[in-house]
């Protein structure tokens, strides 16, 4: 199936809309302390899709080696392979790819996490929708791992107790008019959008030199809402990397929303093939009633637009209006935009040493999941 499987340099990657799969990013993890490595590989069309015919393809994925502790590391896969065959080759396909990976990543690498951004099997299957059209959720692990592991050799597939990007988003086509898109939103976003300009509200870009405005209003964010909280160095290998690099390994920016002169929100914009990413978000507690948000958002999809991208991701929601679920308050602001709901895989595991695994899990376990 897989053939002419080799490393590359990571500024050789392919452009992508997946900002996790660029250049960029692995310049991130590589200030981050991480190893970066990038696999190129080629395919036959009729093996991976249904119908496509004969002819082989270039394809390619980044992956980040980190280390859990002094003697074990595991190979992360982020939101990759962007490659995503039709489902009955997808689980044969992520085997053979696991196997030849193994090959590249050090001798203590006890798994291989795929945050898989293809689209889940269950958003397909009107079962799994209630009577107003909203995603229930996948069913039991045990039934998800059946499924992946159908056309698999060893069956070694597991689902993992947590997803650590979302796993749920919406996607914002970019292709109609300002005016139209405008139309397209929920009339209470569309009002919010112009009361934050004619309250005077202003968004700007910035970079290094308001990273103290930034991390403060994202610390007040994350208190607020009982988020982990990043420590200021993630947002700052985000910037270095954008500077060392060229456009084309994609592009990041910080956005300020202020009104008077006073910061009231911010987020980090990335710009990736055809995509705009929200990739971070914060906001403040206070002038809430100027919607600086709002203005936020309009503006970043407005540059994206303006970049030539055709869509934007909000990065992240809740997958269906539950009141109860911790997201819901994303939900029903980036709802509000009008764009399409996306379900996706989640995270895979592939172990490499099984004992070494089963502890890795039992520890994630305790801690609640797995940390960057």
């Amino acid at each position: 199936m897989l053939t002419d499987v080799h490393l590359k340099h990571t500024e050789e990657l392919y452009t992508t809309p997946i900002v996790q799969q660029t250049a960029l990013w692995s310049e991130v993890k590589h200030r981050l302390g991480s190893e970066t490595l990038a696999v190129q590989f080629s395919a036959e069309q009729g093996d991976l899709f249904e119908g496509r015919g004969t002819g082989r393809f270039g394809s390619d994925l980044l992956v980040v080696v980190h280390q859990i502790n002094a003697q074990e590391c595991i190979a992360y896969v982020p939101y990759g392979p962007e490659l995503e065959p039709d489902e009955p080759f997808q689980g044969l396909f992520l085997e053979e790819l696991s196997e030849c990976l193994r090959s590249f990543l050090p001798l203590s690498c006890i798994l291989i996490r795929y945050d898989l951004c293809w689209e889940s099997y269950w958003a397909r299957d009107p079962e799994y929708f209630d009577a107003q059209g909203h995603f229930t959720g996948e069913p039991a692990a045990g039934s998800c791992e059946i499924r992946f592991n159908f056309s698999t050799v060893n069956g070694n597939f597991r689902k993992t107790l947590y997803n650590f990007l979302p796993a749920h988003t919406f996607y914002l086509d970019l292709r109609p008019e300002p005016e139209q898109m405008l139309r397209n939103m929920k009339p209470k976003t569309r009002y919010n959008i112009g009361l934050a300009g004619r309250k005077g509200v202003t968004v700007r870009s910035s970079g290094w030199e308001d990273m103290n405005i930034w991390y403060r209003l994202y610390t007040e964010t994350a208190g607020r809402n009982h988020i982990r909280l990043h420590e200021q160095r993630h947002f700052e290998a985000l910037l270095s990397a954008r500077d060392a690099l060229s456009d084309n390994a994609g592009r990041a920016e910080l956005l300020i929303a202020e009104h008077q002169g006073v910061p009231l929100a911010a987020m980090f914009l990335t710009l990736t093939g055809n995509r705009g990413s929200y990739l971070f978000g914060a906001s403040s507690g206070t002038g809430r009633n100027l919607m600086a948000p709002y203005a936020l958002q309009w503006e970043a999809i407005l540059r994206s637009r303006k970049c030539g991208c055709t869509e934007y991701d909000m990065f992240g929601t809740a997958p269906a209006p539950d009141p109860s679920h911790p997201l819901y308050g994303l939900y029903k602001f980036k709802a509000g935009f009008g764009g399409s709901l996306y379900h996706s895989m989640g995270c895979w595991d592939y172990p490499l040493q099984e004992e070494a695994y089963q502890a890795f899990r039992m520890s994630e376990l305790c801690a609640g999941g797995f940390h960057q």
